[in-house]
């Protein structure tokens, strides 16, 4: 059975969002779980109320602090808690761009506005005084610029005749409330979909030069090297043979390499059905925490072991500059 999505909330006043998220955590189909609520304000309200449902929480006040320390700090409470994923819900703090770097494609947010429109605050006033029919709420993944991240799910919410901005913003949180624990729930869960899986070996596989897609046996394959004298380097194994992983199969450099991958990370790394033999090593991508940097250089590691001399040596002269 797949391990949850750990997550790791980021609050700065009462939680109402937190609260959604942790709660909709406890159905057992939940593809997440929380596991550390931490705010830069030791007095929030939401504390409190993940202590009593039993969440570690984590306070520090930035007052007194550089951005930069405070960040580092809350970064290193969040990866000691062991979480995948940050989820911004009410975290009324600036990211530096070093924090948003580390947790890239790993951090949503909840913006009480249909973005593109209406970024930072005043946002129910500012669709109000436009004349707008609707409001709503966007959940997108954090990038360096405010409210500018890929958006990956909205809900409308419909202005009435004589709203003001606060009776406006209480439908609109009981929207987010909803669309938030949803929404993350269908991105964390992606990592278990072998489309999207196979979709992103080959966005990194065919990054690499002269490279073309192409299965074999029933399995995704990506080769080096042309149409008719072109090697294979990499494959996408689901449940083949009778396995039950989702796997990355990559070459290595021999029987060696492979013992000491499986004693160094045995839930990771073991050994394929047909393919060993021939110095294969599977890595499972179905873990819901794969390390897309680390699949990445295993792909070029092993383009690198069976593309042409010339693909090589133009590949280390471009490394010299």
């Amino acid at each position: 059975m797949r391990a949850k999505a750990r997550v790791a909330i980021l609050i700065s006043g009462g939680g109402t969002n937190m609260a959604a998220l942790l709660y909709a955590s406890r159905a057992p189909s939940c593809p997440y779980e929380v596991v550390l609520v931490a705010s830069n304000n030791p007095d929030a309200a939401g504390l409190t109320l993940a202590a009593a449902e039993g969440i570690a929480t984590f306070a520090l006040s930035h007052k007194g602090m550089t951005r930069e320390d405070h960040d580092t700090a809350m970064d290193q409470a969040i990866r000691a808690s062991g979480a995948d994923h940050v989820a911004l819900a009410g975290y009324m703090r600036i990211l530096t761009p070093g924090f948003v770097r580390g947790w890239e494609g790993r951090m949503l947010n909840i913006h009480p506005s249909l973005l593109p429109k209406y970024k930072g605050l005043h946002t129910h006033q500012r669709a109000l005084e436009a004349g707008d029919k609707v409001g709503g709420c966007s959940v997108h993944l954090v990038t360096a610029e405010l409210d500018d991240g890929p958006v990956l799910g909205q809900t409308e919410v419909a202005i009435l005749p004589g709203d003001t901005e606060d009776t406006l913003a209480a439908r609109v949180l009981i929207a987010e409330h909803q669309l938030y624990a949803r929404t993350l729930s269908d991105y964390v869960a992606r990592e278990s979909d072998p489309d999207w899986i196979i979709a992103k070996v080959g966005e990194l596989a065919l990054a690499l030069p002269e490279t073309d897609a192409r299965p074999s046996h029933g399995a995704p394959g990506w080769r080096v090297g042309g149409d008719k004298t072109g090697k294979y380097f990499a494959y996408v194994s689901v449940h083949h043979h009778g396995e039950e992983a989702i796997a990355l199969l990559v070459k290595t450099s021999g029987s060696d390499e492979q013992a000491a991958l499986i004693d160094q990370d045995p839930e990771l790394y073991y050994l394929p059905k047909f393919y060993a033999p021939s110095g294969w090593i599977a890595i499972r991508l179905d873990t819901g925490r794969t390390d897309w940097d680390h699949i990445a250089d295993w792909l070029a590691r092993s383009w690198r072991s069976v593309a042409p001399k010339r693909l090589t040596k133009m590949m280390d002269i471009a490394a010299e500059f």
